[in-house]
């Protein structure tokens, strides 16, 4: 049994482990899903994908967790908080993957709101972001409606461009 480190009234975040990588291949290996990244993620991608986040734990005491549907006890995505750095400065991202058969449901959104309060509250940052890229819509939606606004614009991978979304700890009260 992993870690858990979040639960929220539909989901259990909970650290990744190996056992994972079937049930997150059918998300990051998925065309569809992974449209905004230059590509889906292969087999040995997916299992490295896992690998970097338990380093991330043990590095940097957070990652990208399993993000576990307490209903069907099943891996619906994943969600956390992960160390980016942007234009030279190290900043926490909030960042989310949700299986396509369980798109439009809230659980991005439900997660993603789990890892902002987490990260103000328990790790104490004053500012979290999400990279998103301007089309992909769903995903700014999901930042939207967790206090993010666009602050700035990047092109952070392989010269695409994505917007900075950012929430800073004294606005979090402004948008409860």
């Amino acid at each position: 049994m992993s870690k858990v480190i979040l639960e929220t009234e539909r989901l259990v975040l909970r650290e990744m482990t190996m056992d994972d990588v079937d049930d997150l291949a059918r998300i990051i290996s998925d065309p569809e899903t992974m449209r905004f990244y230059p590509q889906p993620y292969d087999r040995r991608g997916v299992e490295e994908w896992v690998e970097r986040n338990i380093n991330r734990y043990a590095q940097d005491g957070h990652g990208l967790w399993a993000m576990i549907l307490k209903s069907e006890d099943r891996l619906a995505g994943d969600c956390g908080l992960v160390i980016q750095t942007v234009e030279d400065v190290d900043e926490t991202e909030i960042g989310y993957h949700v299986n396509k058969n369980y798109w439009g449901r809230g659980l991005a959104t439900e997660a993603a709101r789990a890892c902002r309060d987490y990260g103000f509250a328990q790790l104490n940052r004053n500012r979290l972001i999400s990279l998103i890229r301007p089309e992909n819509i769903p995903s700014r939606r999901v930042a939207e409606k967790n206090g993010m606004r666009v602050v700035n614009e990047t092109r952070l991978w392989k010269d695409i461009l994505h917007y900075v979304y950012a929430i800073e700890r004294e606005h979090i009260n402004s948008i409860e």
